[in-house]
């Protein structure tokens, strides 16, 4: 039997469509040289005017995406940023922020006046003036200006004097073991270890937590039986998982007896349940931290929101008189939402409780550990990720998973101020025209968040000492001493900075006949990267290279 003939594949003919649809376009090759060079693809024009001189000039500004559909060298920069800040605080020997210090003369007479005036209006509201209460009220807003003026950071009073507190019972349930409860030192540091051979150690630590669990699953995290898997459950825990965290550090630090800092990372789990990495300075126990994990939780005192009231044809409607939402058959206005939180009685119980799961793990790092790096990539290595892109999703299976929990969470109230509470009966806080039940604006019902609202890297305040600027501008600075080493002058974000003050920035909008069209922005960027590079005396190809966190990642450079 003679074999089949292969059907030669037809050679392209010069100009063809075909051969035509194989060249890249030029718009395509500009970005891929932006991506090598690590410089951003969507680019913001900002008008820089002297105010001394009234020169103008256009200037590029990455646009910051921390994710890297959107933008891979910003997100990739944002990245490092973070690597770095978690590197700087993890393992500090000194208290990164020092105490304050002690008030002058003149803030302490501005106090005592601010008492004098504080105790006049009181006397004034007492006696029915209300036209004298406002002219008090403009000194005292005086006062707090000038302090203010003098570096004293907060406020004396808070300027709300009638806010309603709603105050709920801290007893402890029942069901949770009872903590320690220390007087917390205003130390953040964790104490030293000393080995046989003389060596101090002052090790760091890094905990793993995660939520409950909510039904058997799969290798690849899908559910084994998805009509019994809690989804309900798990919406609300992601929802609230923030605050769960909170109280976590809050009875971690009184339970040791010292301000316990910390750098988090959040992610989910292959089953897509919130799922938290965190360095921590210092050591605590074992035992102490499972303790802790177990005993705490938190209870969300919400109205009910387990039988809607309402289904998508039959929706509450807005009236304009009273400024509300109305039963559609009856007429008669919904419960407002402190109405809603009044009727909930001492004797029932809360909405929902968040809890951790059993999985916690703690392990020891030293700063001079080999796995030091390798922990810190591992802590931000999704952070360029959305949460449903963490985890690859290549079956039916995995689809269909996402999409339930994507389900629950759309019509899951997210806040008081949701519209989903429409469909269970109750007026949002500050009702508005237009609100529809399961398209709520809030960032935890987007598939991209799978439920969690909050931010991604959670950092205590004692931390580093210094804020995410902060830490970008310390490599400015480094990046201008490199330049000074070597005898290059700076240009753009690197050049000798002028005085902040003197200087107006202005957001060119699109339409604006001034603005340049974003090639030309990408152009500049990759040219004024190029030129960076060639100072610092660094390889000027392209490739791998391009991104290398020794190039200048500034605020205000592409």
């Amino acid at each position: 039997m003679t074999p089949p003939t292969s059907t030669p594949t037809p050679t392209e003919r010069p100009g063809s469509r075909a051969a035509r649809m194989r060249s890249p376009l030029a718009r395509h090759v500009v970005e891929a040289v932006a991506l090598d060079n690590g410089v951003c693809v969507r680019p913001l024009a900002m008008r820089r005017t002297s105010l001394d001189t009234g020169e103008t000039q256009i200037i590029p500004v990455p646009c910051g995406a921390t994710l890297a559909s959107k933008c891979p060298p910003c997100a990739d920069r944002a990245r490092r940023l973070r690597m770095a800040q978690c590197k700087t605080g993890w393992h500090l020997d000194d208290e990164p922020v020092p105490d304050p210090d002690p008030p002058t003369d003149d803030a302490k007479a501005l106090a005592v006046l601010r008492a004098d005036l504080e105790e006049a209006r009181g006397e004034v509201l007492a006696a029915g003036d209300l036209g004298q209460v406002g002219e008090i009220d403009e000194l005292i807003g005086q006062v707090d200006q000038e302090l203010s003026d003098l570096g004293v950071r907060g406020r004396i009073a808070p300027e709300d004097r009638d806010r309603p507190r709603r105050v709920r019972s801290t007893k402890r349930r029942q069901d949770a073991p009872d903590l320690p409860r220390l007087p917390v030192e205003r130390r953040t540091v964790g104490r030293t270890f000393t080995a046989p051979d003389g060596t101090v150690w002052r090790p760091s630590m890094f905990l793993t937590l995660t939520c409950d669990t909510y039904g058997r699953v799969h290798s690849d995290g899908t559910p084994v039986d998805p009509a019994s898997y809690d989804y309900r459950r798990a919406a609300r825990d992601a929802i609230h998982f923030p605050k769960l965290l909170d109280r976590f550090w809050q009875n971690l630090r009184r339970a040791v007896g010292w301000d316990v800092q910390y750098f988090a990372a959040l992610e989910p789990q292959r089953r897509l349940a919130p799922h938290l990495h965190a360095a921590i300075r210092g050591t605590v126990p074992r035992v102490m931290l499972r303790l802790v994990a177990a005993a705490t939780y938190h209870q969300v005192w919400w109205p009910s929101a387990d039988r809607p009231v309402y289904d998508d044809h039959h929706l509450p409607v807005w009236d304009d008189t009273t400024g509300g939402y109305l039963d559609p058959t009856t007429g008669v206005p919904l419960p407002s939402w402190d109405a809603a939180l009044d009727a909930i009685g001492e004797d029932d119980e809360p909405a929902h409780v968040v809890r951790f799961g059993a999985q916690l793990r703690a392990d020891g790092v030293t700063a001079n550990s080999t796995n030091t790096g390798r922990m810190i990539g591992y802590l931000t290595k999704y952070l360029t990720k959305s949460l449903d892109a963490c985890h690859a999703i290549d079956s039916d299976r995995q689809r269909a998973h996402v999409d339930r929990l994507a389900d629950a969470l759309r019509y899951e109230p997210c806040s008081p101020t949701c519209a989903n509470w429409l469909r269970y009966g109750i007026q949002p806080r500050n009702p508005r025209r237009n609100l529809t039940p399961g398209r709520c604006t809030g960032k935890a019902h987007r598939r991209e968040t799978l439920g969690f609202g909050g931010r991604r890297v959670l950092v205590s305040r004692r931390w580093s000492g210094k804020t995410l600027t902060d830490h970008r501008h310390d490599r400015v600075d480094f990046i201008r001493q490199q330049l000074a080493a070597l005898g290059a002058t700076g240009t753009g974000p690197a050049a000798p900075e002028d005085d902040p003050a003197r200087l107006a920035w202005t957001l060119l909008r699109p339409g604006d006949p001034a603005a340049p069209r974003r090639e030309h922005l990408i152009l500049h960027a990759i040219a004024q990267r190029h030129a960076w590079r060639v100072q610092l005396g660094q390889d000027t190809g392209a490739g791998a290279g391009g991104g290398s966190a020794t190039g200048p990642p500034l605020a205000d450079a592409a």
